[in-house]
């Protein structure tokens, strides 16, 4: 309890200094705005003084309300008058335009043809035409409450001067302007929420609000001369003026506006006011900006400083808890040294031990691969020297043939048949590149395999592999259907043991068939979803129920003289280093065997291996 004593009070001192903090900036925020709000409404009350003063200080020009003021008996000098006031009011968007005679008698108005016309109405109790009388030189401004319209407005007066060149005016002409649009102004859309304006007259009575129940208040006590003054002028006419309640509160420190309390319909509401004078007319314009925002900027300031606080809180016990673990770390790394010294020497022994195991055994692995190469190399050689016989009579023909061209070309030549003797030539030549082709095959078939997996088009090792198995006469009288694709089938392998796969492959079915009278072989390639499989099928009588037992090393279904059993164990070995596989089985549309050899896509863009 008493560690977490500490931390209690520094989070309440902070929250304290989050909150006056808060309450400063949000004060001086209402401030600034409502100063930038009083300037704007300044502005806009200015421009609407300014623009109508030149107006009516034209208007008091116009000759023919001169002729109108200097004869008022004429009736048709005032309808012109009525008429151009009227056009006045239409132009300058005026409420009333009227013009008085220097008793302050109106003789001529624009709304003249209303009902509650000013024609016959003496204004001589106004201030505005008592200072516009008074100096002719300059235009008089005012507010008032219409007496007959009852509608308030801005009142702008100007002396009519007489073209004799006398400085005694001649009357008045008055421009009057509603005021309703430039409390419309306040209540636009980037006015802000919770700000009221509000403007009064050296009396402290307010003529201009944005709340309508805020009309005609007095912001302060209204003595009896101040009242006798506002009945003289009828500037509010009869309506009545009720004090603002208003309390005032202390400033917030740094703040130079006012902390006002308003009762407001049985609820009393704090207020920031910020005056600004208006010297035209010894106004004030008051902004009273609400102060509940106030509150919700202590909220956020507290927020952001508890947030604050709980990192730093947060940070001070993670890096004491980081140092706590690290004191313990450096402890453990201590002992954990000692340990591992003590183990060092025997973990360098069984290294030296593992290392010598990983050398034998890389080693074994490399004398284990040469000995399958040699196995595979004698496992060629074994079918070549099966093929020998064959090999022998398809070299006996041409051999044979070649001595019996030759001597015939001899007796030829004797006799001068130059033709006949270039021809056996021709022949001579053809045995030749027929003995030659044989047995460039069978030197390529007995080479050893040197090269990496690479892309290979599967028709080459398939013609290859027949060539050989052709030439031997056991293959006579069989017949060899290879359904050869036109196009190239790229697969994933090497050249020659691809081959050398094909030959144990078509040998096999070929000492499968041959003691039948019809014996049949048939080499099919298949393509199936990315999948490449090759069918070497024959109709002998078959495979054992137990087809996996042919793979194993050494066992054979035919004499010793035609094999060791090594032939389809060392073919599958090759199959499964490329990347595939071969199965055999026992055909399902006919009687025979039928092995498969499955391939892989090829793997890159390389080009097909050729044949050298």
């Amino acid at each position: 309890m008493k560690k977490n004593l500490p931390i209690a009070l520094c989070f309440s001192l902070i929250a304290l200094l989050a909150w006056q903090l808060g309450g400063q900036v949000g004060y001086r925020q209402l401030e600034q705005h409502g100063r930038d709000e009083a300037f704007r409404y300044s502005q806009l009350i200015s421009n609407e003084i300014k623009r109508y003063e030149p107006i009516v200080a034209l208007a008091a020009q116009h000759p023919q309300l001169r002729q109108a003021l200097n004869s008022p008996e004429q009736p048709q000098l005032i309808d012109a008058a009525n008429s151009i006031m009227q056009t006045m009011a239409t132009i300058v968007a005026s409420s009333d335009v009227y013009l008085m005679d220097a008793s302050g008698h109106t003789i001529a108005a624009s709304n003249y043809q209303q009902s509650a016309s000013f024609i016959g109405r003496n204004f001589a109790f106004r201030p505005y035409f008592r200072r516009a009388m008074a100096n002719p030189g300059a235009p008089a401004f005012y507010f008032a409450l219409g007496t007959t319209s009852r509608v308030r407005g801005l009142y702008f007066a100007q002396a009519v001067m007489p073209n004799d060149g006398s400085e005694q005016p001649i009357g008045v002409i008055t421009m009057k302007v509603q005021v309703t649009t430039l409390e419309q102004q306040w209540q636009r859309p980037d006015a802000a929420r919770g700000s009221e304006m509000l403007i009064t007259d050296a009396q402290g009575v307010s003529f201009l609000a944005s709340r309508p129940d805020w009309r005609y208040r007095s912001i302060k006590p209204m003595d009896s001369w101040l009242q006798r003054q506002l009945v003289e002028e009828q500037r509010y006419d009869r309506q009545a003026i009720t004090p603002l309640l208003t309390n005032a509160l202390p400033t917030p420190w740094g703040i130079d506006a006012e902390y006002l309390m308003l009762a407001e319909q049985e609820e009393q509401r704090s207020y920031l006011s910020v005056s600004l004078p208006l010297p035209s007319e010894d106004w004030t314009l008051r902004v009273l900006s609400d102060t509940r925002p106030v509150f919700w900027t202590r909220i956020l300031f507290l927020l952001v400083s508890c947030l604050l606080f709980a990192g730093l809180l947060l940070t001070w016990l993670y890096l004491r808890e980081r140092h706590r673990r690290e004191a313990e770390l450096a402890e453990r790394s201590t002992l954990l040294e000692q340990r591992v010294a003590e183990r060092t020497a025997d973990l360098e022994a069984s290294n030296q031990q593992l290392l010598a195991e990983i050398s034998e055994r890389e080693r074994a692995e490399a004398e284990l691969k040469a000995a399958q190469q040699e196995l595979i190399q004698a496992a060629k050689l074994a079918v070549l020297g099966q093929m020998s016989a064959g090999l022998n009579h398809e070299l006996n023909q041409p051999l044979t043939a070649i001595q019996a061209y030759a001597r015939n070309s001899q007796r030829f030549l004797q006799r001068g048949e130059q033709e006949t003797v270039a021809a056996n030539l021709g022949e001579i030549v053809n045995l030749c590149d027929t003995m030659a082709e044989l047995t460039r095959q069978f030197k390529v078939f007995a080479r050893k395999s040197a090269g990496l997996p690479s892309q290979v088009d599967l028709r080459q090792p398939i013609d290859a592999a027949l060539k050989i198995i052709r030439a031997q006469d056991s293959s006579r009288g069989i017949q060899i259907d290879w359904q050869r694709p036109e196009q190239p089938i790229p697969v994933h392998g090497e050249l020659i043991r691809i081959e050398q796969v094909l030959v144990n492959l078509i040998a096999n079915a070929v000492h499968a068939v041959e003691a039948m009278p019809d014996g049949q072989i048939s080499l099919e390639i298949q393509q199936d979803d990315g999948q490449i499989t090759c069918h070497v099928r024959d109709n002998g009588p078959g495979l054992p129920a137990d087809s996996e037992q042919l793979f194993e090393p050494f066992y054979t279904t035919k004499s010793m003289k035609q094999g060791l059993g090594l032939g389809l164990s060392i073919s599958r070995q090759i199959m499964d280093a490329l990347g595939g596989s071969l199965t055999g089985q026992n055909r399902r549309d006919a009687r025979g065997a039928d092995f498969i050899l499955r391939f892989q896509p090829p793997r890159s863009a390389a080009q097909p291996a050729e044949r050298s």
